[in-house]
């Protein structure tokens, strides 16, 4: 079915491509206006990667050969193939420079596998804003891509995903998430490609309670309401907060937004004179969190964390203004996706896992500038 399908595709890409653009615009159309994100859904609608390596044994050990691959040095493909179409949309307007470092490194060790490649670029505000994503993938789709790098955070990006999946072209590549959607059982995408956002948060979870306690006073500022801002705030919410203490003091939604996210600390800080530490969802929120904390001259008694560990967050690390971040080894990202393309294209995609989720360190005020930059060179070893 697959070869006879794609076969079709290959030599009918106009038309493939005018079907996908009129088949997302029919889906922006009828899916109602308030099932706007993952939120009023739960975890539960995803296997988390422990999980599914547990159901997936196979897929299991391909994962620990590929990570192997990921993480040595890239050996050149023997074989020559025609040139990859590859298609990239990416939030690369936030202050967290993870988007812009894959890319980056994506391509650099597409060049070191000596793989024949054209990258369209198409570069967005956050990925909630389903609108702009949508026509984003459409524009993507008009050059007949064979492959698709996205994301997934709202309820909306499910549909569109589900119908290129159905489609068989081009091969769907999903960033930034790690826990494979139950829903679509044996029909998943190419691959699922970021670090754990459980496993990030699970670090974050440990060190609070190492240094702080438990049951301590807290606020949270989540990013969109979504896939990421549940993985990474409800997971957090669910570990750390008590009803009984009546810890959590406030929580607001403030996008990737900075100004958003120092407006919501300065109201919390405001009426919250006992409170211990902020947790803040992405690196746009942890500035505009670090920037509340001093204006209000609450830096002796508040904390907040970064989430990423990207070079902004490790300035303010060294300087003195952030406390602890989870640092994803970010460029093993790029790294995974060209690895993963150049398998497939050379015919071996039967070894790259449906799931790949790269490394995570834990970066504190107390670590030594020289074991920051040694981390540096390891995490951006593509993209300095």
């Amino acid at each position: 079915m697959y070869l006879t399908e794609n076969t079709r595709i290959r030599t009918e890409p106009s038309r493939i491509a005018e079907f996908c653009i009129c088949s997302i615009v029919f889906l922006l159309i009828s899916i109602p206006a308030h099932s706007s994100d993952y939120n009023a859904k739960s975890l539960d609608d995803f296997w988390t990667l422990h999980e599914f390596n547990e159901l997936n044994k196979q897929q299991k050990r391909a994962h620990k050969a590929f990570e192997n691959r990921v993480r040595e040095a890239a050996v050149p493909i023997e074989v020559t193939t025609k040139p990859v179409r590859i298609a990239v949309i990416y939030p690369g307007q936030q202050v967290s420079d993870y988007w812009r470092r894959s890319l980056i490194s994506f391509e650099a060790r597409l060049k070191e596998l000596k793989l024949q490649y054209e990258i369209s670029s198409f570069f967005s505000g956050s990925p909630s804003l389903v609108g702009n994503q949508a026509k984003l993938i459409s524009d993507a789709l008009m050059n007949d891509p064979d492959y698709l790098v996205f994301t997934l955070d709202a309820l909306r990006h499910k549909s569109i995903v589900e119908r290129l999946i159905s489609r068989g072209r081009p091969k769907v590549i999903l960033q930034n998430i790690t826990t494979p959607v139950k829903a679509w059982r044996d029909r998943q995408p190419f691959l699922y490609v970021g670090f754990d956002h459980l496993i990030g948060t699970d670090l974050l979870i440990h060190y609070y309670k190492d240094r702080i306690g438990e049951k301590k006073p807290f606020a949270i500022l989540f990013g969109p309401r979504g896939y990421v801002s549940r993985a990474r705030g409800n997971t957090f919410l669910q570990a750390y907060s008590d009803p009984d203490a009546l810890n959590l003091r406030a929580s607001y939604y403030v996008g990737y937004d900075r100004q958003k996210a120092f407006n919501a600390a300065t109201e919390i800080l405001s009426v919250n004179s006992d409170l211990e530490f902020i947790y803040s969802g992405s690196t746009d929120i942890a500035l505009g969190a670090v920037k509340a904390i001093q204006d209000q001259g609450r830096r002796e008694d508040v904390i907040t964390n970064g989430w990423g560990g990207g070079s902004d967050e490790l300035d303010a690390i060294l300087s003195g203004d952030l406390d602890v971040t989870v640092m994803r080894i970010n460029d093993d990202n790029g790294v995974a996706m060209a690895e993963a393309v150049a398998l497939d294209a050379t015919g071996n995609g039967d070894q790259v896992p449906v799931v790949y989720s790269g490394d995570f360190e834990l970066v504190t005020s107390n670590d030594t500038e020289e074991r920051i930059d040694r981390l540096k060179d390891r995490a951006f070893r593509y993209s300095k």
